[in-house]
Parts: C-alpha cells; sequence; structure tokens
C-alpha cells in the first residue's frame, strides 16, 4: 500500500510535469489534460473494480491550498507604483463588472430554468460569476507585460470579490440589509488582518536564518487564511496582501520599527521564497485537477440542462467581457476577452453552496461542462492575430 502510494504520488507529478511542458510548446491549457488524465484514471481503476473513497474530502482541502498558494505567487509578482494605479483601476473595475453583470444574469437565468428561489438562486451562480486565477494567471504568461499585469489583477480580485460576496450572501439568509452589513465588515476586518500579518511576516523573512525558514512562513499564511475564514472574514484578501507588501516592502518601511527590521538579504531571501511557493503551487494544482477529474462522473455532464445552461452561461461571459473591456478600453481587448476561465475557485464556491443549501434540481455538470468549456478557450488568447504591444522602433542612427 505503502509503496503504490508513493508510485502515484510522483507518477502525478511526473505526468504534470510533462504537461505543463507540452502546454507551453503548444499554448493548451494544462488544466483541460490534467483533469482529462484523472477521468481516464477513474475510468481505468473502475474497469477492475477500484475505488477511492479518500477522494471526496480530499479535492476541497488541496483546492483550498492551492488557491492560497496560487494568489499568493500572483501577488508575489506584482509590483505597486503610481504609474500602475490607473491599471489596477481598470482591473479593479473589470473584476467588480464582470463579477457582477453574470452574478446577476445567472441568477436570473436559474431561477427561471430550475425553479430556485432567489436566496437559493444567488447562492448557485456566484461561483460562475468568478475568474479563476488558477487558469488566468498562467494563461497569460504569452501576454505582454502590461496585459499579463492586468490579468493577474483582474483575476485575483475577483477571485476575492467571489469569495467576500459569495459568504456574505451565505450568511445573509437572502437579507439584503444584512449582506451590505456583514461585506462591509468583512473587507474592513480583512484589510485590518492583512497589514497586521503582513508586517509580522515580514520581520520573519527579514530576520529568520538556519536551514529551515520558508515552510513556516508558509504554514504561518495557511493558519491565518482558515483562521480568517473560520471568522468569516474575507481571508484571500489576508493572503494577497501579504503577498503585496512583501514584494513591495518601501509601503511598510513608512513605520520605522519595519524599516530597522531591513537587512541587506531581504531581496535574495524574498527570491528564495517566490522559488519555493512556485514548486509548492505546481504540485497542488496539478494534485487538484488530476483529483478533480477522478472525482467527477461523465454522465452528469451528458445531461441535456447542463448543455442548456452552461451554454447561456458561457455566452453571457464572453459577451459581457467583450463589451466591458471596449468600454474601458483596455488595450489587447481581443486577447484577454478570451481569459475569462472558470475553475479551482468555482469549484470550491459551488461545493460550499451545496452544503448550505438544496440544489437538487441543480444539474452538477454544468460545473464541469463551464469549467472545460472556459479553460478551452483561453487558448484564443494566445492565438490572437493582434500584437499586444508596437514593435520597438529602432532609434535613427547619428550621420556624425
Amino acid at each position: 500500500m505503502t509503496n503504490a502510494a508513493i508510485l502515484a504520488v510522483a507518477g502525478i507529478l511526473l505526468v504534470a510535469y510533462l504537461i505543463d511542458i507540452a502546454s507551453r510548446r503548444f499554448r493548451l491549457p494544462s488544466v483541460v489534460a490534467l483533469i482529462a488524465v484523472g477521468m481516464l484514471l477513474r475510468a481505468a481503476l473502475d474497469a477492475f473494480g477500484i475505488h477511492f473513497g479518500w477522494v471526496d474530502p480530499v479535492v476541497p482541502i488541496i483546492g483550498t491550498l492551492g488557491l492560497i498558494l496560487i494568489v499568493l505567487e500572483g501577488a508575489l509578482d506584482l509590483e505597486i507604483r503610481r504609474e500602475r494605479m490607473r491599471l489596477i483601476a481598470k482591473a479593479f473595475l473589470s473584476a467588480f463588472l464582470g463579477f457582477a453583470v453574470c452574478a446577476v444574469a445567472f441568477a436570473a437565468l436559474l431561477h427561471h430554468m430550475l425553479g430556485l428561489d432567489r436566496y437559493t438562486a444567488t447562492l448557485a451562480a456566484l461561483p460562475f460569476a468568478v475568474i479563476s486565477s488558477a487558469v488566468a494567471i498562467p494563461s497569460a504568461s504569452r501576454l505582454a507585460h502590461q496585459a499579463r499585469e492586468f490579468v493577474v489583477y483582474e483575476s485575483s480580485i475577483s477571485d476575492i470579490l467571489g469569495v467576500l460576496v459569495f459568504y456574505a450572501w451565505l450568511e445573509s439568509g437572502g437579507s439584503f440589509m444584512r449582506f451590505e452589513l456583514g461585506l462591509a465588515a468583512g473587507v474592513a476586518a480583512s484589510l485590518a488582518v492583512a497589514a497586521v500579518a503582513a508586517a509580522v511576516l515580514y520581520g520573519l523573512l527579514s530576520r529568520l536564518e538556519g536551514h529551515v525558514r520558508f515552510v513556516p512562513l508558509l504554514a504561518g499564511i495557511a493558519f491565518v487564511y482558515a483562521a480568517g475564514k473560520a471568522m468569516h472574514l474575507s481571508p484571500l484578501v489576508v493572503v494577497l496582501g501579504c503577498g503585496l507588501l512583501l514584494n513591495n516592502p518601501r509601503i511598510l518601511h513608512r513605520v520605522q520599527l519595519l524599516a530597522r527590521l531591513h537587512t541587506p538579504e531581504y531581496d535574495k531571501a524574498l527570491a528564495q521564497f517566490k522559488g519555493l511557493v512556485s514548486e509548492v503551487t505546481f504540485a497542488a494544482k496539478s494534485f487538484f485537477f488530476v483529483l478533480l477529474g477522478y472525482w467527477t462522473d461523465p454522465h452528469e455532464m451528458g445531461e441535456p440542462r447542463a448543455w442548456i445552461i452552461g451554454g447561456a452561461m458561457i455566452v453571457t461571459i464572453y459577451l459581457t467581457r467583450f463589451a466591458l473591456l471596449l468600454g474601458l478600453r483596455q488595450p489587447a481587448a481581443d486577447r484577454l476577452t478570451w481569459i475569462a476561465p472558470r475553475g479551482l475557485i468555482t469549484v470550491l464556491l459551488f461545493l460550499g453552496a451545496t452544503e448550505a443549501a438544496n440544489l437538487g434540481a441543480f444539474p452538477f455538470g454544468t460545473v464541469m461542462l463551464v469549467v472545460l468549456a472556459t479553460s478551452v478557450l483561453v487558448v484564443h488568447a494566445a492565438r490572437a492575430n493582434r500584437a499586444d504591444v508596437p514593435t520597438a522602433v529602432r532609434p535613427p542612427e547619428s550621420s556624425g
């Protein structure tokens, strides 16, 4: 049993690494390939009468850890400067308006098609309105620097908005007053916790010595996330805030005590920490999507209602996104339109919705159809003909 487990874990990681190389070579989303591997693995094991019952509780756990790491990795790559505030503002508007429009449209769709009440229909619709940073950030790797930054900010903000709004609506019981109060309190408290946690982590990263330095930092971030979720805060705000402040220490240096903690070795330690986060993120994402594929029932994806609802959602996603990007005058709108995948965060929030409300009328195959279709359509972003940035013009040579 032990040897089989080691073979399975090592095999999944090696296959995921090969898929990652192939996806970058052929510009295909690795998420789809990983899910396909999981589905093929289930089909093969079912043929021999083998079933792993432990997958059901493990998928949400690995997915949550992957989400923490993905947001942290994205935040550690972002620099906050005055000249980028306009880009951040555009990303926020795009994430907020796109999320709001899709949430309202999807809730109306589920209310009329499935007969769900307003509270339940909205709860089921919210996960589909969130852009998944787990898929979007890697998909933007071939875009120009500014477009790539836009995707990182937008998808991270969309994740945060999704979690904030989802849990605020879940706790509200359908009352708009309770929803607004819970949302405002959650944002304020999360920002306060993020500032304190970032200051503590910065002090540790600046002063920690020895061979074991970065795993305790990751454990601390995961602990703060879990504690924030238990207190009904938005723990992704804490994770994003920690990553941004660690990568932009000049903001923390405005506090004299923190400025004194800075050491010349900080930049080297931060680079090593980023490397560890990238490695662990790769492993968590790989296991999650393979197990998600194993966990998926192909028969549910063949239900006609799943195709009708999923198709309506997909059309709404891309029509509204293209209109928003044009309205915001965002460069490379033709490429960015296709980077609106639903993925890890959609699955996790939908699982939370099924635990909290009766969604018996909802065809679960819709979730995987939307996730797979939007992930595949990301390919159009890499294959768009128009360049993101103009080719650099060589300065004229001096005649003297």
